[in-house]
């Protein structure tokens, strides 16, 4: 589902990363950890397409990324890659349902209010979808930022940093939530964090 060989990336002479080639099939998850410094999130920026690597390949369904044009880059992160983000970025002016259906929009997608129900009611926060955004709290907001990451049935999701301001108990069932999430519709789960506590609920994991 995605693979990744060779990456590197330079910000500057004085500043480049390279990291170490993997791949992550549908329905898997996978855990990529590192302190600060070690090019975690410049990894995420270059999986999401929103930064292109200095040289190296990145495959989605064996259709290769790197070479994308932006406009092409843009198109394919709408359709193919979910991404929660640590901090959720909603339209404030809108509501849940209408954050969620915003992201079919942006994909060119028909809206789908049956899509934005499903998730929902899989996620509970059924509930909210009319409220807005700002007015949940920070555990509602990540099931809803959970959902907005699922609206395309994407081939691949990424999280940023998911647990790394969530207790034991709540971090065990956020994981638990994009495991099973990720099953449902067959994607690649790839998560990108320094939170320690996450070694023992994954097999394939990836040290930076």
């Amino acid at each position: 589902m995605l693979t990744c060989t060779d990456l590197s990336f330079s910000y500057d002479s004085q500043k480049s990363f390279s990291f170490p080639s993997f791949s992550c099939e549908k329905g898997e998850p996978l855990l990529i950890l590192g302190k600060s410094g070690t090019g975690k999130t410049t990894l995420l920026h270059l999986l999401a397409l929103l930064l292109k690597p200095t040289k190296g390949s990145i495959k989605i369904n064996g259709h290769e990324l790197a070479s994308l044009t932006p406009k092409e880059a843009t198109q394919m992160r709408a359709n193919h890659v979910g991404i929660i983000y640590q901090k959720p970025h909603f339209v404030s002016s809108l509501n849940v349902l209408d954050n969620l259906l915003l992201a079919n929009y942006l994909a060119d997608q028909k809206q789908s209010i049956e899509q934005a129900q499903k998730l929902s009611d899989n996620l509970g926060i059924s509930n909210l979808l009319d409220k807005k955004t700002n007015l949940l709290s920070g555990g509602e907001q990540q099931r809803v930022s959970i959902a907005r990451a699922l609206m395309n049935n994407p081939d691949v999701i990424l999280a940023d940093e998911p647990t790394s301001n969530l207790d034991d108990e709540n971090c065990d069932k956020v994981i638990l939530l994009l495991e099973n999430q990720s099953k449902n519709i067959g994607a690649a789960l790839v998560i990108v964090t320094h939170d320690q506590r996450l070694k023992d609920n994954f097999k394939n994991i990836i040290t930076l």
